[in-house]
């Protein structure tokens, strides 16, 4: 593929090389195995670059979640000098060392006649966010023959001639998708193969300097974020480039740069396009990296959520300020919390929070008599799912984990002496716990119920029979704010199941 435009930055023809002395980025700060990886790299010849996220955030003073090198080596030559990896990857072949649970991807320098997929080796799978590619065949386990030999001059080259020994190999679809890639080249024109200009730096172990061929350092000092090249070619190459500029501009703060935002609008409809499996991993990233709440407002800002969500969109769209849009943000944020306090958190409940729009819609679509009703429930769920894994793929685990949680709600608000105290050992109490605790905050549950259930998990075991048998002989005291509760529903239909 030819350069963009003139008009558009493109990689210069050297870098700006910038000393240890005029940056930020310490040895300390970088991860011992990813040290040893560039060590051994340099050790056997070898250029080794640190690259991509890690330098970036390095640089902010951030802590980075993966770290990825940059190299000539090609694959086979890594795996050689690497007895703890493994070749991974049909459309770009890529190695993985591993050090434990520790994972170090090495990537070889990729070529500029293949249009970048930005920092990701494959169209389903982000090194960044340590997202494993999919794997090749037992074949690749065998050791390959040597590659023809390369002098160092040719290792250490910067120029456009490609590696001898690579297959060009590359394919696209008819709206421009990349769907095949393997093409190595240089350092020279793998920068021009990575999205964003902040992802575009390279941490050389050989001095300890930074190279910057398109201004990266620049812009992450002015938290700009911008795409390398034009940007209606570089979306409509990789349509999932919308989404990580949406993620950055709620994780870093970044603002998207007006030539970089301008065609998303136009282009967002080719998401639709993306495998369902893909922009499930996506939504991941969005929504459980700890800035899930952002990640919402940012992508309903940029059309983004109609792309990924239009029955979620839909919903929000025709029930502005809704107590369940205040019901999803205060989940969000929750969520939020426990990543950053390093607590796991669930697809489950993030999925829970994402189509109760929906669910409340479809329940509230039948008669009031029957909002309340397991089956009403239950259909409602299997509806919401199904419109939206027509854009995004859903995993039958995280489906059947929403079902049981709004399943439980009802359970949840009319406890029935001593059989309540099954509930708590079912598996999926502790999500429909948790969705009860937020609809009671929001006025969506009684919030004497939700009180009840949560004194019931502090007190000893014996203690709990006797709330259980108070509970049925005073006949669910709590019932009367449910019912209150029950006829403000009705009286507004932008209300919630269960």
């Amino acid at each position: 593929m030819n350069p963009p435009d003139a008009s558009v930055a493109t990689p210069a023809a050297a870098p700006r090389i910038i000393p240890r002395s005029e940056h930020a980025i310490s040895r300390s700060g970088i991860s011992p195995n990813a040290l040893r990886v560039l060590y051994r790299l340099r050790d056997g010849g070898f250029m080794a670059f640190l690259v991509g996220g890690c330098v970036r955030d390095l640089l902010l003073g951030l802590e980075p979640k993966d770290f990825d090198v940059a190299t000539d080596a090609l694959p086979e030559e890594v795996k050689r000098l690497f007895r703890n990896s493994r070749l991974v990857g049909r459309r770009f072949r890529l190695a993985h060392v591993f050090f434990g649970r520790d994972i170090i991807e090495v990537a070889t320098f990729r070529a500029t006649s293949a249009p970048s997929q930005g920092d990701e080796p494959l169209p389903e799978a982000d090194p960044e966010d340590g997202e494993v590619p999919e794997l090749d065949g037992p074949q690749l386990e065998i050791e390959p023959a040597a590659p023809p030999a390369r002098s160092p001059a040719q290792r250490a080259r910067t120029g456009s001639e490609h590696h001898p020994e690579a297959t060009a190999e590359l394919m696209f679809d008819a709206s421009g998708r990349i769907l095949r890639d393997n093409i190595y080249g240089t350092i020279d024109e793998d920068v021009w193969r990575r999205d964003f200009t902040a992802n575009a730096l390279y941490y050389n172990i050989a001095d300890f300097s930074v190279w910057d061929y398109v201004g990266g350092a620049q812009d992450i000092a002015a938290r700009t974020l911008k795409l390398i090249g034009d940007p209606e070619t570089r979306f409509r190459e990789d349509p999932v480039r919308m989404l990580r500029a949406a993620r950055f501009e709620a994780k870093l703060g970044f603002q998207i740069e007006p030539a970089t935002a301008k065609p998303i609008g136009a282009l967002r409809q080719l998401l639709a396009g993306v495998p369902p499996a893909r922009l499930f991993d996506e939504t991941l990233k969005l929504f459980l990296t700890g800035q899930g709440a952002r990640s919402f407002e940012v992508l309903r800002s940029r059309g983004l959520l109609a792309a990924m969500l239009p029955t979620v969109d839909a919903y929000f769209g025709s029930h502005p300020g809704s107590l369940v849009e205040k019901l999803l943000l205060q989940g969000l944020r929750n969520t939020d919390a426990r990543v950053l306090a390093d607590k796991p958190v669930t697809p489950t409940f993030l999925f829970a929070l994402l189509l109760y729009g929906p669910i409340a819609g479809i329940i509230e679509s039948a008669p009031p008599e029957h909002w309340h009703e397991l089956a009403t429930i239950l259909e409602a769920c299997d509806r919401a799912t199904r419109e939206a894994q027509a854009r995004l793929a859903i995993p039958r685990r995280f489906a059947l984990g929403v079902r049981e949680m709004f399943a439980l709600q009802p359970r949840l608000e009319h406890p029935r002496g001593r059989r309540s105290l099954r509930l708590l050992e079912q598996a999926r109490f502790r999500a429909g716990y948790d969705l009860l605790l937020l609809r009671a905050e929001h006025g969506l549950a009684p919030p004497d119920v939700a009180q009840w259930w949560t004194r019931l998990q502090q007190v000893p075991p014996e203690e709990r029979g006797r709330m259980a048998d108070a509970l049925a002989g005073e006949g669910s005291p709590p019932q009367a704010p449910h019912r209150r509760g029950r006829r403000r529903r009705r009286r507004s239909r932008a209300s919630t199941p269960a």
